[in-house]
């Protein structure tokens, strides 16, 4: 009886224990389940080399959202990201959208300039203003061969 108990004392211990790290593991990951905090955004880029998906999406250097998906438009060769932008975030429909690198490990994420329009994005709206990331290898072979003006 008491070998019993004992067993069944630790069988919910580990059980206990298995939740909490699927828990930990869920929000360390920042993984989540339903997305419903967000609206989707797309921009369209000419290079996004280096953006990996879940990369952070910020304004004023506070983290706003993150990529979604990263995709290539077969028609005007540009690349799509799709941005899950938080709900309480609005931006106008003037807002800049740029690749940049953080950090001197370089990872990238995307910055959003807001403008002064009073048209808002709604979700599944585009952004048309965009500045891709700066390529630094292709900045120094034109250095190199002397074709920097």
């Amino acid at each position: 009886m008491k070998q019993s108990s004992v067993e069944v004392g630790v069988g919910i211990f580990v059980l206990i224990g298995i939740i909490c790290v699927g828990y930990l593991t869920l929000r360390l990951g920042e993984l989540e389940l339903l997305k419903k905090d967000y609206y989707q955004l797309t921009a369209r880029f000419r290079s996004v080399s280096g953006l990996k998906v879940g990369a952070q999406v910020e304004i004023a250097g506070v983290q706003v959202g993150q990529v979604d998906a990263i995709t290539l438009d077969n028609e005007n060769m540009e690349a799509r990201v799709r941005l899950n932008i938080k709900n309480d975030i609005r931006l106008g429909d003037d807002v800049i959208a740029s690749v940049k690198t953080a950090g001197l490990i370089g990872d990238k994420y995307i910055k959003l300039s807001p403008g002064g329009s009073e048209n808002m994005l709604k979700p599944g709206d585009v952004i048309t203003d965009t500045e891709s990331a700066l390529d630094i290898e292709e900045l120094i072979s034109r250095y190199a061969f002397g074709s920097v003006k």
